[in-house]
């Protein structure tokens, strides 16, 4: 876990990969995101979340005034979340975006489907970054925050994530998790309404991933 930011209003985390935000009801004991901080941190207000697969920056807020504000920038769509994400596949396209709706919690597996009829409206906006001989560098940006929305949007497309075995990926030895990682966060500083972007370096895994892809 690295602090990328921290003053008296909100805290800046590039967050690793298998570590969740809060606890999770099968493994209450395991250790999770928030206990970590607030070892440090007397208070901690969660203002969104990444799933536990997935590495990169995430903010949470210091006092209940900044905890507010950042939830109504979410609720607004006012931040700006880039994700990077290793694909299968080589994309015929240089931008896309994505409208399939979505529905939670499906199945044992509690999946996230495309779903027509009963799904809810999401949108992802992806742009090709770099290809490889058969796969891909991708950014992301979600326009909604469904629940696995930019894994399956990448999988409804044809190119599900490297590693990503629940949304049907073959197996790799590239990487041992969805090749997901959350790179950088545009938000107004609570207090004093300026813009800024906080980047969350790639760690090893995806890193060394990506070395392979590049034949480095």
């Amino acid at each position: 876990m690295h602090i990328l930011f921290a003053d008296e209003h909100i805290l800046i985390v590039n967050k690793p990969a298998d570590l969740s935000v809060l606890p999770e009801g099968w493994e209450k004991d395991a250790p999770y995101l928030v206990r970590m901080l607030e070892e440090k941190y007397e208070k901690i207000w969660v203002v969104h979340r990444i799933d536990k697969i997935t590495s990169g920056v995430i903010v949470f807020a210091l006092t209940a005034e900044a905890h507010r504000s950042l939830n109504i920038q979410f609720e607004k769509h006012e931040v700006e979340k880039v994700y990077h994400a290793l694909v299968n596949g080589l994309p015929k396209w240089e931008e896309k975006i994505t409208k399939f709706p979505l529905r939670i919690n499906v199945g044992h597996k509690h999946r996230t489907m495309v779903d027509n009829r009963n799904g809810v409206r999401s949108e992802t906006r992806f742009k090709l970054l770099e290809r490889y001989q058969a796969s891909a560098l991708v950014e992301a940006s979600p326009m909604t925050g469904r629940t696995h929305q930019i894994r399956v949007h990448a999988y409804a497309l044809g190119h599900p994530l490297l590693g990503d075995i629940l949304y049907s990926a073959p197996e790799t030895d590239l990487i041992t998790r969805p090749a997901l990682h959350a790179y950088s966060l545009t938000l107004r500083h609570p207090e004093t309404g300026k813009s800024l972007t906080f980047q969350a370096d790639y760690p090893n895994d995806f890193m060394n991933a990506l070395r392979l892809l590049r034949g480095k």
